[in-house]
């Protein structure tokens, strides 16, 4: 028989370990929680970063009404066939301009559509030209055999993209009328079924017509598609053309940029951003509205 100082003492320890295991289990609970947590944030973001570069979500811009659809920024460039593609040479047709990439999902599900629509439509005065923003032709040109691609396509530059109001996501197409001007502008995966609504509206113009009640199909922005000129892809203020403006006048004009700072968060004066990052629409708005001041006062 036990004394009850013995049995007492086996009751404490007993209680102690039962403490201590429940403390354990506690931690172990909390640590279960915290860790779930942790896993959550980086399954957040990395649906985030999915979303944004693997699966962009699909917008369609058109003119409002009213205004006028911008004509298409003309380029030439070279075909992985070594072709000539002058923009200028497809007046009269209309015209799918994709801007696209190899590691681009979205991309990869579209190109089996336009492949279908150039076979289906290229006799009726429709044609495809896709831009690879790939950083080398090499995977493109396997992608294009592999994907039995029937349209040219050429690589891109940044340039390029900037003539076109900047490529945010890939994929982005242009539809472009007989009338060389730009009608809707689809960022994103978009069903083929929306070009080809849109195509057929357009190939039923006459050549050198503005189709002037051109309706895009699904959901459309209210912003205008937006293009740019040589002149302001190229100026040392990009976004803005300064051609106007004398070598005084520029430095003048840089000056005032250069002491304002950008409202991005980037953290830089407005002329930084602007040379940095050519696609920041904060500092390009920034630098037009100083830009329309300057001129204004100095009555250029």
């Amino acid at each position: 028989m036990l004394s009850e100082n013995q049995i007492e003492s086996a009751n404490g320890a007993r209680a102690k370990e039962e403490k201590s295991f429940r403390g354990r289990e506690n931690f172990v609970k909390k640590g279960k929680i915290v860790l779930g947590f942790i896993l959550a944030i980086i399954v957040a973001v990395g649906l985030f970063f999915v979303n944004r570069y693997w699966i962009t979500p699909a917008t369609t811009e058109a003119a409002k009404s009213g205004a006028d659809f911008p004509p298409a920024p003309e380029f030439s460039l070279t075909s992985l066939s070594g072709e000539k593609i002058n923009l200028a040479d497809y007046k009269g047709k209309v015209v799918l301009l994709d801007f696209w990439a190899t590691w681009c999902g979205p991309c990869r599900i579209e190109i089996p559509g336009f492949v279908q629509l150039q076979q289906k439509y290229g006799s009726q005065g429709f044609a495809v030209i896709g831009i690879s923003m790939d950083d080398g032709p090499e995977p493109v040109r396997q992608f294009y055999q592999q994907f039995h691609m029937n349209y040219p396509v050429a690589m891109g530059t940044d340039r390029l993209g900037e003539l076109y109001g900047g490529i945010l996501g890939l994929p982005t197409s242009f539809l472009i009328g007989r009338d060389g001007r730009i009608y809707a502008k689809h960022v994103g995966l978009t069903d083929v079924s929306v070009f080809e609504s849109e195509i057929r509206e357009l190939l039923a113009a006459p050549p050198d017509h503005k189709v002037s009640d051109f309706k895009a199909v699904g959901y459309t922005a209210s912003r205008d598609i937006e293009t740019a000129t040589p002149a302001e892809v190229n100026s040392v203020v990009p976004g803005v053309d300064v051609s106007k403006l004398s070598a005084a006048q520029l430095k003048d004009y840089e000056n005032i940029l250069s002491q304002e700072k950008c409202s991005c968060g980037c953290g830089m004066t407005v002329l930084k951003c602007r040379q940095a990052d050519p696609a920041c629409q904060i500092s390009k708005n920034l630098a037009k509205k100083e830009y329309d001041k300057f001129v204004k006062a100095h009555q250029i």
